[in-house]
């Protein structure tokens, strides 16, 4: 696996490099077809300069999934170690979920066009208003009339690649991640979808009931 580590306002000595060398085995032995780990330390002073903190940001991709983790402590060494307890924790849970996976009945496998795209899988269907509001758009807002709109929240705005997975493939991508949902594409109905998470081990998912355009169209 490639190692690439960076320092923001802070130097990286041979020591931490050899540290995060001795412990990438943890990411090694869950992660065995990584193809890199980027580690970034970013060193910040607060309260007029007297206390610094450093923050330590470990990213890990192959084949497309990514896992992420971050910490902040008074040394590096210390939030390295944080982030590594944290993105160790994120790459087992997608590997025993990955097992439990394997182990379930072949009856659990669907094809394409079966109708039966989400049986043998842990996940609650939406109901039917939700999808329709998701569908729609449709949002109440209440404001007094003669008065422009206003609202405080600042929305951020994201723009990725569509991406054709099974549902399971994209809870695991979820866990990966460290997110609360993950939007994909349903390769076997073609549907625009949304994986989140339940309370415990269950998920949910929402799908559109459109069909989103082919992937040899979308690369012309």
């Amino acid at each position: 696996m490639d190692t690439s580590i960076v320092g923001v306002g802070v130097s990286i000595t041979e020591r931490f490099r050899t540290v995060v060398d001795e412990k990438l085995a943890r990411v090694e032995n869950l992660a065995p077809r990584a193809e890199s780990l980027d580690v970034k330390v970013t060193q910040s002073a607060h309260h007029r300069g007297r206390v610094e903190e450093a923050k330590v940001e470990l990213t890990v991709t192959g084949k497309g999934k990514l896992a992420r983790a971050e910490s902040r402590a008074e040394d590096k060494f210390q939030a390295l170690e944080i982030a590594l307890d944290k993105l160790t924790n994120q790459l087992r849970r997608a590997k025993d979920k990955r097992v439990t996976e394997r182990q379930r009945p072949h009856g659990a496998r669907h094809a394409k066009g079966s109708g039966s795209s989400l049986q043998g899988i842990d996940i609650t269907p939406v109901d039917a208003e939700t999808l329709e509001a998701v569908a729609t758009g449709t949002v109440p807002v209440a404001h007094d009339e003669g008065e422009e709109a206003y609202s405080p929240v600042v929305i951020r705005t994201k723009t990725f690649e569509p991406e054709w997975m099974t549902v399971s493939d994209a809870v695991d991508r979820m866990e990966l991640v460290g997110h609360d949902f993950f939007l994909f594409i349903d390769a076997q109905t073609d549907r625009p979808s949304v994986v989140y998470r339940r309370r415990g081990w269950d998920y949910g998912v929402i799908e559109l009931e459109t069909e989103a355009p082919p992937e040899r169209q979308l690369a012309g």
